[in-house]
């Protein structure tokens, strides 16, 4: 009997009817295009970044400025696409513990509490940094890139005879991707780490060649790939130099306002 009035009550209650939830722009943006959102806006502890500043004045100042607007050697990360699309460390711890070697920058081994710090000073700076209109110290990327690609192409091949030494499918292949905007010009323009190599010619007829090391009025010297440095009067030997350097001096005189942006334009499509 008990049963038979549990089965009648249970017919007797309505059903309740969910009511479907209206889907707002923002998540049909995400379903549709998720790779056009933007990293969602957050907010830090003071505390916490205020560790990091400590953080990132020990470590990445040098390079980076004192406010992360970019210094002599290291880029803008105000600028940086990599802070853009981080959120609470996610994309800046991993790459801080690899480093870029080949550009300078090394790894460096920070904790998950310390890339969360340095993350939040980064964050709290970019926000600030975007909150003063009319204050941007930096040179976006967009600055450079007003130039002709064709006619940077036809300068590159031509009259700047850059093809001489470099190839865009040999070694700045993938140098836009290595370097961008400013950091990119300022390597074109007066590049380092960019080693003369000499070719001495002894009385006996024996040539060896290596890294210029030393050249004055009386000495020339070399280092050789095994490491040996090696040097002799310059009045008792002939010797060829070969200064790569040189020739991105010798254009300096000699670019007009075109010219520079133009090759920026090319340079920036070898990616």
């Amino acid at each position: 009997m008990l049963i038979s009035c549990l089965l009648v009550v249970a017919q007797t209650v309505p059903a309740q009817k969910k009511t479907p939830q209206p889907k707002t722009a923002q998540s049909k943006t995400a379903q549709t295009n998720p790779a056009r959102t933007k990293p969602t806006q957050v907010s830090y502890p003071a505390a916490l970044s205020d560790k990091g500043k400590a953080l990132y004045s020990q470590n990445c100042s040098f390079c980076h400025g004192r406010d992360a607007g970019g210094g002599e050697t290291g880029p803008d990360l105000m600028d940086s696409d990599l802070v853009n699309s981080d959120v609470r460390g996610n994309k800046i711890g991993p790459f801080i513990r690899v480093g870029r070697p080949e550009n300078g920058m090394p790894a460096f081994k920070l904790s998950p509490q310390e890339v969360s710090e340095l993350a939040a000073f980064l964050h709290t700076q970019k926000k600030k940094s975007e909150s003063r209109p009319g204050g941007r110290r930096g040179v976006s990327v967009a600055d450079l890139q007003t130039g002709n690609v064709e006619a940077g192409k036809q300068y590159f091949n031509g009259a700047g005879t850059c093809s001489t030494c470099h190839s865009p499918t040999g070694d700045l292949a993938g140098v836009a991707r290595r370097y961008r905007g400013l950091q990119l010009e300022r390597r074109m323009l007066y590049p380092h780490n960019a080693p003369a190599t000499v070719s001495v010619t002894l009385p006996s007829g024996q040539t060896v060649a290596g890294k210029l090391a030393f050249k004055d009025e009386f000495t020339i010297g070399l280092t050789d790939d095994a490491g040996w440095y090696q040097s002799w009067p310059t009045s008792q030997v002939k010797y060829t130099i070969n200064a790569p350097a040189e020739a991105h001096a010798e254009l300096l005189s000699k670019y007009t306002d075109d010219d520079v942006h133009n090759l920026m334009a090319y340079l920036q499509t070898l990616r």
